[in-house]
């Protein structure tokens, strides 16, 4: 008998269709902590889908470790992780992480983000500029995709005219393992190579012209009295640029989908637009970026009822956790985009970022292209209509929208 892809949530074909809502809450009534076989790698893992229990994970690195196997989902050789992974932030334990984490916020204050809003509100005005007339769009690539990427080029001092190569890259490194995206998994690691040559040159850039930007701030700061590597700059380079660009697509994607799935929803903020911004944290509720990290167990212990062993393959899986019965009540399952009016500490309660240790660095950023690029969205793509089928990612780490072809009423 074939086994049901839903009984692994490890499996990019479980998400090919889009996330796959009724499985993972059947997971949630099994228990917070899940033990689920990977037939696909026979590396069987712990999922964690009570928010409680993430928490704890996510808290205590000492127990959980984000480095003896990476932060990623999937199976890695060990050399790989030793020699390549180990000079990316995500992938780092205390005390290492704390002090590379010091350097890279000082590009992420809110205060720092905030200066970018006049600049961002320009240029989301252009993106629907482009399409708004015109009555139809590729959803995704048109007007999700622009903000973003101009956005975390920017910070990272990449010149505008380089950004489609840019977003041929980061599609390529992140979809390996859907056909429609990228050919093989050398294809990404091709595209990575390419990404680091390109770090590099911006390194020697900044040291004949220094920038005040991410770039800078990386490159300038130390650990223990120590520069920053080329190598570890290079790695980091490539996960700001992913992590910057492909998260805040995937939710204004999704956001785009949910609100023309809930038509009542999206007139509601067409009549109330200073609502928008709070409507901005069900959005990232409903349909996390990154669908689940790893951590691995460091020693014996229990957790959820669960006895877990030393080098445990622990999962944690966002989405599911933000579902929560338990936490969001008995329509956790429906899309609301007035929930934070019953909720007032709704924000507080979403996992999307992560919490811990590795909370997302960029999230005060994430929400602020949200929310510019849904306040422009949303008074001037009016009743926006799906055209065709939504092709979704094959991934079971990026919750992506490959494609999404809209209509709309055009402007008068």
């Amino acid at each position: 008998m074939q086994q049901c892809p839903f009984a692994n949530l490890l499996n990019p074909d479980t998400y090919a269709q889009g996330m796959p809502y009724q499985a993972l809450k059947d997971i949630r009534q099994q228990g917070p902590v899940v033990k689920m076989a990977d037939p696909l790698t026979g590396v069987p893992y712990w999922a964690v889908v009570g928010q409680q229990e993430l928490d704890f994970v996510s808290k205590n690195p000492s127990l959980f470790s984000s480095a003896r196997r990476t932060a990623f989902p999937m199976e890695f050789p060990q050399d790989e992780v030793d020699f390549i992974h180990c000079h990316t932030i995500i992938n780092m334990d205390p005390p290492r992480h704390q002090k590379v984490r010091r350097i890279v916020r000082e590009a992420f204050t809110p205060k720092g983000v905030n200066s970018y809003a006049p600049a961002f509100r320009a240029h989301a005005k252009r993106i629907l500029d482009s399409v708004v007339n015109r009555g139809e769009c590729e959803f995704v690539e048109e007007v999700a995709a622009e903000l973003p990427l101009v956005a975390i080029l920017e910070l990272l001092g990449v010149p505008i005219e380089d950004r489609k190569q840019f977003f041929d890259w980061t599609n390529t490194m992140m979809f390996a393992d859907d056909p429609d995206m990228a050919i093989s998994i050398e294809d990404g690691q091709i595209a990575a190579g390419e990404c680091i040559n390109y770090a590099l040159k911006l390194a020697a850039q900044h040291r004949q012209h220094p920038m005040k930007n991410i770039t800078g701030a990386l490159l300038d700061g130390n650990v223990d009295g120590e520069p920053i590597s080329e190598e570890d700059f290079a790695w980091m380079f490539i996960l700001i640029l992913v992590g910057g660009n492909e998260s805040t697509r995937t939710v204004i994607s999704h956001g785009m989908r949910l609100l023309m799935e809930h038509p009542d929803q999206l007139e509601y903020l067409v009549q109330h637009p200073e609502h928008i911004a709070a409507a901005i944290d069900e959005i990232l509720r409903f349909n996390t970026a990154f669908i689940q990290m790893r951590r691995t167990a460091t020693d014996d212990l229990e957790l959820g009822g669960q006895q877990i062993r030393a080098d445990d393959k622990i999962i944690l899986h966002y989405h599911a956790v933000n579902h929560s019965e338990a936490v969001f009540g008995d329509d956790a399952m429906s899309f609301d985009v007035r929930r934070s009016e019953r909720m007032p500490k709704l924000g507080q309660q979403l996992r999307s970022f992560g919490i811990g240790q590795h909370f997302c660095i960029g999230s005060h950023l994430a929400r602020l292209e949200l929310q510019v690029m849904f306040e422009e969205i949303i008074p001037r793509l009016r009743n926006p209509r799906l055209v065709g089928d939504i092709a979704y990612t094959r991934s079971y780490f990026v919750n992506g929208i490959k494609n999404m072809r809209i209509s709309f009423d055009t402007s008068t």
